[in-house]
């Protein structure tokens, strides 16, 4: 079905996901040079200064630059030409990388399928649950929001995989998901991300001239 439908009616279950990976680009936008740039209030440049790392590389110092100069920081943050070429070698070494994974999300959200790598995402945050308890209550939302028949966010799974989950939520482990996050990454893997490797976006950052590296 069309993606661009999807999110107008979520369920609660569906809310954002505070503090994920998820909300990385909150408040942030990417102009056509792949630079990372804020988005109305100071508030989210502060939120996306603190959730990137950004300010944490050489930036310790009494004297590292309040948050009005978050535009110029996130130019130094912006990844080499050689950086991203290694993000073609393979959709791994994209996701590992802060600000590929940011890049790569955006992509996603102009082809309304973002919900693939949120859900991919929310299991490797799943995965680092030690609670149990926690770890049931969560892995009933994931399921809520994702793989549910007509979830709000529902990836395309086939119904082996669904209802396979389905059964490991009656006794939830931290590989619960593994097949179902599996699945997820091959879809991404073979559809999103060439087309991503593709994109202008993707060009524009491997073909820019080298930068000199920040001070």
């Amino acid at each position: 079905g069309d993606r661009s439908q999807r999110g107008v009616s979520c369920r609660p279950f569906c809310g954002p996901k505070v503090g994920g990976p998820t909300e990385m680009l909150r408040g942030m936008y990417l102009t056509r040079n792949g630079n990372l740039q804020r988005r109305h209030t100071m508030k989210e440049a502060k939120d996306m200064k603190n959730k990137l790392g950004i300010f944490r590389r050489r930036n310790e110092s009494p004297g590292a630059p309040p948050a009005g100069k978050a535009d110029k920081m996130m130019k130094s943050f912006k990844p080499t030409s050689e950086e991203a070429l290694k993000w073609g070698e393979s959709l791994e070494k994209l996701l590992v990388h802060k600000y590929g994974l940011a890049v790569f999300q955006a992509f996603l959200r102009t082809e309304f399928s973002e919900e693939n790598l949120e859900f991919w995402l929310a299991c490797e945050d799943f995965k680092k649950v030690k609670s149990q308890s926690k770890m049931a209550s969560k892995a009933k939302k994931i399921f809520a929001e994702y793989i549910a028949i007509q979830a709000c966010k529902e990836v395309n799974l086939d119904s082996y995989t669904r209802e396979h989950t389905k059964d490991n939520l009656q006794s939830v482990t931290r590989g619960c998901f593994d097949l179902a996050q599996k699945r997820i990454f091959g879809l991404m893997e073979k559809d999103s991300y060439p087309r991503f490797l593709r994109s202008d976006l993707y060009l524009d950052l491997i073909n820019q001239k080298k930068m000199s590296p920040p001070l």
